[in-house]
């Protein structure tokens, strides 16, 4: 492997695993920095969507008690199972709108200036449900992960298709949802962690499976190196994450896509960079 192309690849590892959690888009991070890069085309989406892989599996190192006690208990644990049950319900809404509307998605929007815009409107959003919060505050119904109902999953669900919209961000679509649905900041930011092992999984095997004629036994070590720097960017930014919203909401994310969406727009329209589709 050159240098250069390991270099491109561990950046957007990187990249991947500190904007995966993060409600700023990993997936329009990944088109910047790939057109950026010069690392573009049908292959390097495969790769985008492969490494996140490795930031799933930061998460399930981070909960592996947790998970570990979900799956022993499985057959004799009534809590074990609601919560397994809840994942695939939030899972479900994503897989089916995915499978719909894929196909035309990727098509027209996986594109520096699409994303750039939906860097924009996510971030009034994220400023309008904060402001609500502060303004009238909705009740804390749950306050723990385990306290959800299938419903409360199916809500959640539902607002994480937004983020197959690129630029959007699952993290950010799944938290902010839950919490305008009455979750507290800690249960949110959890539950879209665990969503996340479902959702990275059923992405990468689908997206292997629908893209094989692409690959070959070559390009497992561009998979791997990229993937290892997702696990170990994601792992410290997961831990972070989790401190941070102890006593900081999420206003500065939404002015950080504000920023960095009108610099792409600007940046596009003015010619000063030539942002490859």
């Amino acid at each position: 492997m050159e240098i250069v192309l390991a270099i491109k690849i561990i950046i957007m590892g990187i990249v991947e695993g500190l904007t995966e959690f993060l409600p700023i888009s990993s997936t329009g991070h990944l088109i910047l920095a790939g057109s950026l890069l010069n690392f573009t085309g049908e292959k390097v989406k495969v790769f985008e969507i492969v490494i996140q892989a490795g930031a799933m599996l930061a998460v399930c190192w981070e909960y592996r008690s947790r998970i570990a006690h979900v799956v022993s208990g499985l057959t004799t644990q009534p809590a074990a199972r609601k919560f397994v049950l809840n994942l695939l319900v939030a899972f479900l809404p994503a897989v089916v709108l995915g499978l719909i509307f894929g196909k035309m998605i990727k098509a027209h929007l996986f594109a520096p200036v699409p994303v750039a815009a939906a860097f924009i409107i996510g971030a009034f959003v994220i400023l309008w449900v904060e402001r609500s919060q502060r303004l009238r505050p909705v009740a804390v119904r749950i306050d723990a992960v385990d306290d959800m109902s299938l419903l409360d999953a199916f809500k959640v669900g539902c607002a994480q298709c937004f983020a197959l919209i690129p630029g959007t961000s699952r993290s950010g679509a799944s938290i902010i949802g839950a919490m305008a649905f009455g979750l507290s900041r800690k249960a949110a930011t959890e539950f879209s962690f665990f969503l996340a092992i479902p959702t990275l999984f059923g992405a990468t095997v689908y997206s292997l499976y629908k893209e094989r004629a692409l690959l070959s036994v070559a390009d497992l070590p561009m998979f791997g190196l990229g993937g290892l720097a997702s696990f170990i960017s994601a792992f410290f930014c997961v831990r972070w994450l989790l401190r941070y919203i102890s006593t900081h909401d999420f206003t500065l994310f939404a002015w950080y896509r504000i920023v960095f969406g009108l610099f792409v727009l600007v940046s596009a329209w003015s010619g000063w960079i030539v942002w490859a589709e």
